[in-house]
């Protein structure tokens, strides 16, 4: 397919916003796909995971272009979708282009050159962008201003607001500011990751009496980048002036008997990703070395605004060895992800709703005995809570509980992405300190998240846990929490297991579930596993527990093998998977398999997918679909009919190599029947019977948004879990 071809499939122009809403149904795709003697198939049986990560962030797009959601929330996706193409860059795209430095050769299944892939992105994502700023300038902007709240152009503001912005300038941030003058003495200077710079063209002579002609203005990370005007200028209205604009305006005080011709934004995306070695002897002290690094990495993206003239972007590619397609030009700020969106108005954000408690640990709260109740609760059965319509709060509650309880001997718990200011922390250190203990494996190489861990992990410390960073090549990304209590002098352990991290703020906007249980065979396994991440030794011989690196991709292989033998026998054979991507080979191979076999596969996937489905010969009984909504989806389902012996894991991993073979995951059967009918109902068939925030796949990779038929009631999974767990009525 061609550059031009596919990018006209999956971008969202604004003449074709209206056409992405259209049937749910798709033809059998063509493909000239192939299988070898080994088993394995060719590359045309496959989609590029980056052009289909690309394709996620383009429905993310799709959002701020839609008026179903409030207006104060298009403006949030907006700004989502500004910070992910800015990881896309940092880590995909910089990804790609060492490959590439290497040689022109491909190493993916999908079969397509580095050179290829790269000419694919900047085609898709130069049009996306210029969607992306579009929709801010035409839809959202002018639909802000009739809200009075406003993002004023420096000629929009009348004498006060501009006598103001000046009086600003001078005293909060002027003095922060430093010009680079571009000269033998002064090369161009080191400029850090996607910050905010100025390029100004000068006339005249400095004070030593040298012709400048250029200057480099970087803006400091400390200075706000959108600047509310005071209400006695704005009648109290939001009203605002971005950094931006300030400073263009006063640059000229910068350079004082010197003339600025002109003065331009711009923004220089870097390699972001981290280069840790696997024989580090301090893996802490090597990740904080890097940290440092990552503001330097290599160029990979410049963005300058639409009215910087040609010789200018020329001598900013030349300046950081980049091509004509790695430049971005764009109609407004060169960075939306700071742009101010979270204004206190209830009529234009979502419907705010309380998150529950299940009932389980609102009945055990009422009773005497607090300090034990949640243990109570779990001693009777296993407890889900499936976030964000269900509190956050129970993990928290139960390890405050735990902390303050003189029957809990010990505490163990991974941690991914958390913060020395979580609750999880606070109670983990308050745990320790009263002499519980505590041991926290901390993953430092959640990325992005690296020094807020390292922080968490000096912090733990200091109160007297033991803090582990797991194993070296292998990140530790499973969700799990071990409490150990003496009972009438033996030893009871309970445990959570969870899809998601020990964050309580992504609680609040991603989906996920957790399990509290008291199951002694679940309990031994999630024991032997953190001997595993502490100690040494063989894999852990676990009893229900399926384990990363070790055999989780083995299993799920096993359980797609199961089902084809009953397709092969004439019996019901039907798979769900609901993850956040799917990309391994081997598993996108077996379900091929499966497809040709006669099981019925459903993939609820929320971004990556390189498994082409709806193909003829190879994938004609998979469908995938994928939901954008108001929450971030994240669980993790894995659901085997297995001739009626219905299997059901949930889980920490997706189907993908890095999770299956270079993680430590865990995947946890649900076997209380009650939980088992509940996931089974809210977590997959909700939505597959969504008709209004899905979309679906088809075999040449391109994804449309499904669209009710017109006597066909409207089912959104995310609203009616909110109606049905939270009751909350109105559409949000």
């Amino acid at each position: 397919m061609s550059t031009a071809n596919h990018a006209s499939n999956v971008t969202i122009e604004r003449d074709n916003i209206d056409k992405l809403d259209r049937t749910q149904a798709h033809s059998l795709t063509q493909i000239a796909w192939q299988r070898s003697e080994d088993g394995s198939y060719s590359p045309s049986s496959y989609i590029n995971r980056d052009l289909s990560l690309l394709q996620f962030h383009l429905r993310v797009l799709a959002q701020a272009a839609s008026p179903r959601h409030p207006l104060l929330e298009r403006l949030f996706f907006l700004i989502i979708f500004s910070s992910n193409i800015d990881e896309f860059f940092e880590i995909r795209v910089a990804g790609i282009m060492q490959k590439l430095n290497i040689g022109d050769v491909s190493t993916s299944a999908h079969g397509m050159r580095p050179s290829e892939v790269l000419n694919e992105i900047s085609a898709i994502a130069h049009e996306a962008i210029n969607e992306q700023y579009r929709i801010l300038n035409e839809d959202i902007l002018p639909a802000l201003a009739k809200e009075d709240i406003r993002y004023l152009k420096r000629d929009e503001l009348n004498a006060e607001q501009s006598a103001w912005m000046k009086r600003y300038f001078t005293e909060q941030v002027s003095p922060v500011l430093t010009p680079i003058s571009i000269d033998p003495a002064h090369p161009f200077p080191r400029l850090v990751n996607k910050s905010l710079n100025f390029i100004a063209t000068l006339e005249g002579k400095d004070a030593f009496g040298r012709d400048i002609n250029l200057a480099i203005v970087p803006a400091p990370r400390s200075l706000p980048r959108v600047i509310r005007l005071p209400d006695e200028l704005t009648g109290g209205k939001e009203h605002h002036v971005m950094l931006s604009a300030i400073i263009h305006e006063h640059i000229g005080e910068l350079f004082p008997g010197m003339n600025v011709t002109g003065c331009h934004q711009f923004r220089l995306t870097r390699n972001a990703d981290l280069d840790l070695a696997d024989d580090v002897e301090d893996i802490a002290k090597a990740l904080e070395g890097e940290l440092e690094n990552r503001r330097f990495g290599d160029k990979v993206r410049l963005e300058v605004t639409t009215d910087c003239p040609t010789p200018i972007s020329d001598y900013l590619l030349n300046e950081f060895e980049l091509h004509d397609n790695q430049l971005y030009r764009v109609n407004g700020p060169v960075n939306l992800t700071r742009l101010l969106f979270d204004f206190n108005i209830p009529a234009l954000r979502y419907q705010p709703f309380t998150h529950v408690l299940p009932k389980a640990f609102r009945r055990e709260a009422d009773k005497l005995e607090k300090a034990t109740s949640m243990f109570a609760a779990m001693r009777k059965s296993d407890v889900l809570v499936h976030h964000p319509f269900h509190a956050f709060s129970p993990v928290v509650n139960l390890l405050w509980q735990a902390a303050s309880d003189p029957k809990v001997l010990a505490i163990k718990q991974t941690l991914y992405r958390s913060g020395t200011n979580s609750e999880i922390v606070q109670a983990l250190a308050a745990a320790a300190r009263n002499g519980k203990e505590v041991t926290a494996i901390i993953e430092l190489r959640a990325r992005f998240d690296e020094a807020s861990n390292i922080a968490v992990a000096n912090y733990l410390q200091e109160a007297g846990a033991v803090v582990v960073y797991g194993i070296v090549g292998y990140k530790t990304h499973a969700k799990l929490m071990l409490i150990i209590r003496r009972e009438e002098d033996k030893i009871r352990r309970y445990v959570h297991l969870g899809t998601g991290n020990y964050h309580a703020a992504n609680a609040k906007v991603y989906t996920d579930y957790g399990l509290f249980t008291a199951d002694a065979d679940i309990s031994e396994d999630v024991h032997k596993i953190f001997q595993e991440l502490t100690g040494m030794g063989k894999p852990a011989n676990l009893k229900k527990l399926l384990h990363a690196p070790f055999t989780l991709h083995e299993k799920l292989m096993s359980f797609i093998d199961d089902e084809i033998i009953h397709a092969k026998a004439g019996k019901r054979a039907h798979i769900i998977v609901k993850a956040n991507a799917l990309t391994e080979r081997r598993l996108i191979g077996k379900l091929y398999d499966a497809s040709q076999a006669g099981v019925k596969i459903e993939l609820i996937l929320r971004s990556m997918c390189c498994l082409r489905p709806q193909v003829q010969g190879l994938s004609e009984n998979i469908t995938v679909r994928s939901v954008i909504g108001r929450f971030l989806e994240h669980t993790r389902i894995y659901y085997f009919y297995n001739a009626g012996n219905e299997r059901m894991y949930c889980g920490s991993a997706d189907w993908m190599d890095r999770n299956l073979f270079h993680r430590v995951e865990v995947a946890f059967p649900i076997e209380d029947k009650k939980i088992f009918a509940q996931i089974y109902q809210d977590g997959l068939q909700s939505y597959l019977q969504d008709n209004v925030q899905a979309w679906t796949l088809d075999g040449s990779g391109r994804w449309e948004q499904v669209q009710p038929a017109a006597d066909e009631p409207q089912h959104i999974a995310q609203e009616h879990l909110l109606k049905t767990i939270n009751h909350v009525d109105e559409k949000t």
